[in-house]
């Protein structure tokens, strides 16, 4: 089937082909309703348990298989209102359903939080002894050990009760950002420089920003979305308050020194990555300053602003439509075998995929996974090659659930946040490979150097920038310092100044981009991981495409094999085992210096583009 991006955004007249099919999860809501009454039955069952674990091996095995089936139900009572939920946030039944899961999930929290107490009252030797004895608890083995690595931090019985009780309040902020950034949101619309109205919603300003060659027309989109933004920036620096305090009244409680501590902890990740991280490319922004004024030459602008950064450098009038690019993303995976190609091409096939934007519809792109179902993938395509780009990073998200689904046991099925990213940006790069091979165009591969450059720009410098401001404002409630929306905007407009120095004009409102970026409100701590798995990505895309074809079957291989290998291991382990370091401040490094060879090569690709004319 092939069609032109729907020209609606009403979800109800755009094609089934293109929209969710939630079937798969649960025929309809009775389906759900009987499992939500099966779940209560199972808390019951496993608070039942409480006092039973140092009976032996037999017991261990009984609540952790228990805690498996209780694990799979969740994933689907959870992801069914919930992706229901993202495609209409307008729609308060589904809405009322989803909080009736977190009320749900809740309840268990406590119900279950006598265990991990009662586990490490045993001794970890005999514990580990009865993994070793009993083929029941093989699947546990790592969980149960990280269990007792975090010892330290795990309160008694009746502190984990208490820190339970908080499980659901902990969300209360992020659901408030969700609903003032999506439900209650009223986005301006705003008049372009040809007579043409447009609603600067998310779609429809990164359209602009993509696709407008006036500069006037991209200021006005701006101005539009973030004056949104900036007219609630009280209402966000509370919300964002709520978030901080939560994290420092976690880290306290666990005896963390910092939040970031208590965030690094469950990967076993040194505090000392973040800030080499921060630091090295704190240190290495020179190539982004002059990309900055590479494109404010070349765009011939007077002053150059950061609502310049989307545009391609040259005219293009293309499109890229969502039904034709799904054969060229599926034939850039072909380098990682038949294998992996074939699953694709099943993903692709069926009804894992939400395209395109409508009202109500959450912003940007994911992909979220139901243990014993499969991956959903959420998108808001718009037919740019940007929207290609994030097609591809999805579906590598989507790949690498697929595979560490089909490989590990349920206790180590998910992997970490931290790995994640390896995966999607890997997927990037095979594209681009593949598009550049396709054409001997000076300015189309003009313009997909221009796309590899920005993706370092993105995902690598941008979310280093991110991930400064984090921990930045989260040493504001550490120090007892007061948290406002002036504190936060500082902190962001430093920042700016730090990364691009004089290369941009620094416009007011950016000093509130803090207040939308949804991770900073969903999952703090979360974006460094962007760009570590961008270094590690480098690192083994250039591994699996150099050397011998040998050498190259390898790398493949132990890639492969770090997909498949979910959460069995600590996340920097299984990157080591892959061959990448992340101890090594030369692993982050090597990204600078391939960001300042890009802009070399495309200074020297625009000098030969003048000179044609």
């Amino acid at each position: 089937m092939s069609a032109a991006r729907p020209d609606t955004r009403n979800r109800d007249e755009i094609a089934d082909a293109y929209k969710w099919d939630f079937s798969a999860i649960y025929p309809s809501w009775e389906e759900w309703e009987s499992d939500m009454k099966l779940l209560e039955g199972y808390i019951t069952e496993y608070a039942a348990l409480k006092g039973t674990l140092a009976n032996g091996a037999d017991a261990l095995a009984k609540a952790n298989e228990l805690g498996d089936e209780i694990g799979r139900l969740q994933y689907k009572l959870y992801r069914y209102p919930q992706l229901q939920r993202d495609v209409d946030t307008r729609n308060t039944e589904v809405s009322g359903k989803f909080q009736r899961v977190m009320a749900l999930f809740a309840k268990l929290g406590t119900a279950t939080s006598w265990y991990t107490p009662e586990l490490l009252e045993i001794p970890a030797e005999t514990a580990l002894g009865w993994v070793e004895s009993e083929p029941r608890l093989a699947p546990y083995r790592f969980p149960i050990a990280e269990a007792y690595r975090q010892a330290s931090h795990v309160l008694d019985e009746s502190g984990e009760k208490i820190m339970s009780f908080a499980s659901q309040f902990n969300g209360t902020p992020r659901s408030i950002y969700q609903e003032l950034s999506t439900s209650d949101v009223e986005f301006p619309t705003v008049t372009l420089s040809d007579g043409k109205e447009i609603k600067v919603s998310y779609g429809g300003y990164s359209e602009i920003l993509n696709t407008s060659r006036i500069q006037a027309d991209r200021a006005a989109a701006f101005q539009g979305h973030y004056e949104t933004y900036a007219a609630n920036k009280n209402t966000y620096a509370a919300i964002y308050n709520g978030i901080l305090q939560r994290d420092w009244f976690t880290a306290q409680a666990r005896d963390y020194p910092t939040t970031l501590a208590a965030a690094l902890d469950g990967d076993n990740v040194p505090e000392s990555v973040y800030r080499t991280l921060v630091e090295t490319v704190r240190e290495g922004t020179g190539p982004v300053q002059r990309y900055m004024k590479v494109r404010q030459q070349m765009l011939e602008l007077d002053t150059y602003h950061l609502y310049d950064g989307s545009l391609p450098l040259l005219e293009d009038d293309r499109t890229y439509d969502y039904d034709a690019m799904k054969a060229t993303v599926l034939e850039s995976v072909a380098p990682l075998g038949k294998d992996y190609h074939a699953k694709m091409a099943n993903l692709l096939d069926g009804r894992w995929l939400d395209v395109y934007e409508n009202d109500g519809k959450r912003s940007g792109a994911y992909s979220a996974g139901v243990y014993g179902v499969g991956p959903y993938m959420l998108m808001n395509y718009n037919d740019t090659l940007d929207a290609v780009f994030t097609f591809a990073h999805e579906l590598g998200h989507s790949m690498h659930t697929v595979l560490s689904y089909e490989t590990q046991p349920f206790a180590t099925a998910s992997y970490t946040i931290f790995v994640a990213e390896v995966a999607s940006t890997t997927n990037e790069r095979f594209l681009l490979e593949l598009l550049l091979s396709r054409t001997d165009d000076p300015r189309e591969r003009f313009l997909l150097l221009q796309h590899a450059i920005d993706s370092i720009f993105g995902t690598f410098y941008t979310q280093v920038l991110f991930a400064d401001y984090e921990w930045q404002a989260h040493q504001l409630v550490e120090s007892g310092k007061p948290v406002t929306p002036d504190s936060l905007s500082e902190i962001y407009a430093g920042l700016l100044d730090a990364y691009y120095g004089d290369a941009v004009e620094k416009d007011e409102l950016y000093r509130f981009t803090w207040t939308r970026i949804p991770h900073f409100f969903n999952s703090p701590y979360y974006v460094y991981k962007y760009a570590t798995c961008f270094a590690s990505s480098a690192k083994l895309f250039k591994d699996m495409t150099t050397g011998t074809k040998d050498e190259q079957a390898e790398a493949r291989g132990r890639y492969l094999t770090l997909l498949r290998s979910g959460g069995n291991d600590q996340p920097m382990e299984q990157l080591r085992k892959a061959g990448v370091d992340l101890d090594r401040r030369e692993t982050i490094q090597a990204v600078v210096e391939q960001m300042t060879e890009l802009v070399g090569r495309l200074e020297t690709e625009a000098a030969k583009i003048s000179a044609q004319k």
